[in-house]
């Protein structure tokens, strides 16, 4: 069952609520591979939403990852790790820019692959 979610009422807490409106972090925006990692003990003043971040990110996760295992909208998540980040809650480590890009032939492939579907 999703502890945010009443079968009857609805969204318990609107989305918005939990980032208090805002729709970023002052860290920047966060790419959605970019793997989260839990550092330290977490104060017990946060909230459950950080709690449940933590407790997923005690071993590397994608922020992808992170809103889908907490059921929340990936902007929300975004908000929340990018708190979480700037508190020293958490590290985030960027996806490699650096590696290897597939081709333009594999990408038709993969295209041409999705069209036979």
């Amino acid at each position: 069952m999703n502890m945010w979610l009443d079968d009857e009422a609805g969204p318990l807490v609107r989305p918005y609520a939990l980032t208090k409106g805002r729709v970023r972090s002052a860290g920047g925006s966060l790419d959605l591979i970019a793997l989260v990692s839990a550092v330290g003990d977490p104060p017990s003043a946060l909230g459950p939403e950080q709690h449940a971040i933590l407790r997923a990110a005690r071993t590397p996760i994608s922020v992808a990852d992170v809103a889908v295992e907490l059921d929340l909208p990936i902007g929300v998540v975004r908000v929340l790790i990018g708190d979480l980040r700037d508190q020293g809650l958490l590290t985030v480590t960027a996806p490699n820019a650096s590696g290897p890009r597939p081709t333009e032939r594999i990408l038709k492939e993969v295209i041409n692959g999705l069209r036979a579907l």
